[in-house]
């Protein structure tokens, strides 16, 4: 009997799904539909709720401090942003708390910036906990066992993976220089100007090995049509699938909800 392959959050993935692994769809699942909440509904309870859920989540896999330092990239330039966009001039606030010049710090401003904040945080940590948990190869074996096409699977698994490998690629090149010459002096303006001078090296590279791969997917027929064969199983369970067709059902009532009247709304006023 084969060795089963453990993925990033240390689960098991083997030959068949046992009680309390999770297959990498319902994963998928799982963050979409906290996706589809998120954009559906404009209330502080569901991104807060998605953003506590994926916390947890991340969390028992393992791998929570990879998500925060991630997430923190993204997300604090853009809560600064909105505090300064939005908290200081909102043209809306009426509740003035502070007044500074042509700034001012208004209850609505605040109140504003901070839902768009919350938002972007629970998008963004829902994705980055899905896609740092997920094992890649085993998602994509689960996707082209379903009858989707090879292609998908290998774009699904690059834009995965995009983030690690642009992470080791600038190490590299990082690494390359210094024994180059190249000196990085300290604080954020010495990083910035290493950064300009490792972004063009990257970006070529990263062009160059996409033409590659492309050569080498063309050479073991991935646009031919027909079936593949994976030797890659993955956990799965009656539950689980059951599960995964409900969340599918309620995101599609959920998005019909929201665009079929919003449709509506237009059709409307363009006859008018």
């Amino acid at each position: 009997m084969s060795r089963p392959e453990t993925g990033p959050a240390g689960l098991a993935f083997g030959e068949s799904g046992g009680t309390g692994r999770l297959n990498p769809l319902t994963g998928l699942a799982f963050a979409g539909s906290a996706v589809v909440a998120c954009l559906a509904w404009a209330s502080w309870v569901v991104w807060a709720g998605a953003l506590a859920a994926s916390l947890v989540a991340a969390a028992k896999a393992g791998i929570l401090r990879r998500v925060v330092a991630a997430a923190s990239v993204v997300v604090v330039p853009f809560a600064l942003w909105a505090l300064v966009i939005h908290g200081l001039f909102f043209p809306e606030g009426r509740t003035v708390l502070l007044e500074i010049g042509p700034a001012r710090v208004t209850s609505e401003g605040l109140a504003y910036a901070g839902a768009f904040v919350l938002r972007t945080a629970s998008l963004v940590v829902v994705m980055l906990a899905f896609s740092l948990w997920v094992s890649v190869p085993t998602l994509r074996a689960a996707l082209v066992r379903r009858g989707a096409p090879a292609q998908l699977g290998y774009v699904l698994a690059s834009a995965l993976g995009l983030a690690a490998t642009v992470a080791e690629r600038l190490q590299r090149i990082r690494e390359a220089q210094e024994a180059r010459g190249l000196i990085v002096r300290s604080g954020p303006a010495g990083r910035v100007l290493a950064a300009r001078l490792q972004v063009v090296p990257l970006v070529l590279q990263l062009v160059d090995e996409a033409g590659e791969r492309g050569a080498a997917l063309e050479a073991r027929g991935y646009s031919l049509p027909g079936r593949r064969t994976s030797y890659l199983d993955e956990p799965d369970s009656r539950t689980q699938r059951v599960v995964r067709w409900a969340l599918a059902v309620v995101c599609a009532g959920v998005v019909a909800s929201v665009v079929i009247p919003a449709v509506v709304g237009v059709l409307t006023g363009a006859r008018r």
